[in-house]
């Protein structure tokens, strides 16, 4: 073999080695596809139990507020109030805790109650069908038909009074003679009497509320302070200590003690019709919560508890709100 052509066929053996070697091999990728992430929910931002408790009708606690001046405040007894609530002590709640104000069976029946209920009416029987007529003996009768099926209307009877011109027209056989109305006399004219003097409008009587209750004077003394409110939620009855307080109105004992700011040695009596009546700056208390009292029962002693001068502070409210005491007692005060 020709040294030459031995030559040339290594140089091409060995170029085709090289560009062999620098070709990747193919690769088959079997690794498993990556599936798709599931999406996870977007959570809504809850709202405050407070926000809750207001949308609901409930009573967030604010700075200030103490158990008893809320029961205060809405009517109801403060031991209701933490057993509505789980409270094993009435003296910690905490700004921003959600109260309930009404007891959990009134206000789920209350809330039926206000669905409105939704029905067919049906008569209580078929349709009864009657020919028309006189329903009664003094009914006037319909005309009768003609043969036609119309009404008749004629002829119809006239009365005329007597005179020389009916007589010809009736006796000529004409259906309408013509007719003088009679003349009427006309009535007489009042005569005109001078005006009276007007008497002056009375003074307007004061609204007497449909649901009071008989109320008594709680206390003898000078009326010192009205009821102007948000300043002043009932009447100030200046007195001597020691002075007796009565009871306005039968009822329970539903509160004494100290836990309302303001107040002092306070008392707080139920009564009917969602009224309450409350004897605040006592000296002495005399009697205990649960206990039954009459109207005019001596309850406390007159005091200056928290105020500047020996006073009672007595107000009337009506399902928590304070009303006008002036509206329920005796015009005279004792």
């Amino acid at each position: 073999m020709n040294f030459n052509v031995f030559a040339a066929m290594l140089g091409a053996s060995l170029l085709l080695a090289g560009c062999s070697a620098q070709r990747p091999a193919p690769v088959d990728d079997r690794r498993p596809s990556p599936t798709a992430q599931p999406k996870l929910p977007v959570l809504q931002p809850v709202p405050p139990q407070g926000a809750a408790a207001a949308a609901a009708g409930g009573y967030v606690v604010k700075r200030g507020d103490t158990l008893y001046s809320i029961a205060l405040e809405h009517g109801v007894d403060y031991r209701e109030l933490a057993q509505w609530n789980n409270l094993e002590d009435p003296s910690k709640i905490r700004i921003g805790q959600a109260l309930r104000i009404a007891a959990p069976e009134n206000r789920v029946a209350a809330q039926a109650g206000t669905a409105p209920q939704v029905g067919t009416a049906r008569a209580p029987g078929g349709i009864e069908e009657r020919p028309l007529g006189p329903s009664s003996p003094g009914a006037t009768a319909p005309a009768p038909a003609a043969a036609d099926g119309s009404m008749k209307n004629s002829p119809k009877a006239l009365r005329l009074p007597y005179s020389e011109q009916n007589l010809a027209a009736l006796q000529r056989g004409e259906a309408r003679p013509e007719t003088r109305p009679e003349a009427k006399p006309e009535p007489a004219k009042p005569e005109a009497k001078p005006e009276a003097a007007k008497p002056a409008p009375a003074a307007p009587a004061v609204e007497r509320d449909p649901d009071a209750i008989e109320f008594a004077w709680p206390a003898r003394g000078k009326v010192t302070g009205t009821f102007s409110e948000p300043n002043n939620k009932g009447l100030d009855i200046a007195g001597k200590s020691g002075d007796p307080v009565l009871a306005a109105a039968a009822g329970r004992v539903m509160y004494t003690g100290t836990g309302i700011r303001g107040y002092g040695k306070l008392i707080v009596i139920k009564h009917d019709n969602n009224f309450n009546s409350v004897y605040a700056h006592n000296r002495e208390i005399l009697v205990k919560e649960g206990q039954n009292v009459t109207r005019g029962q001596r309850i406390a002693e007159l005091g200056d508890t928290d105020t500047d001068s020996p006073k009672l502070h007595f107000e009337i409210r009506k399902s928590g709100k304070p009303v006008d005491p002036a509206r329920y007692l005796p015009s005279v005060s004792p």
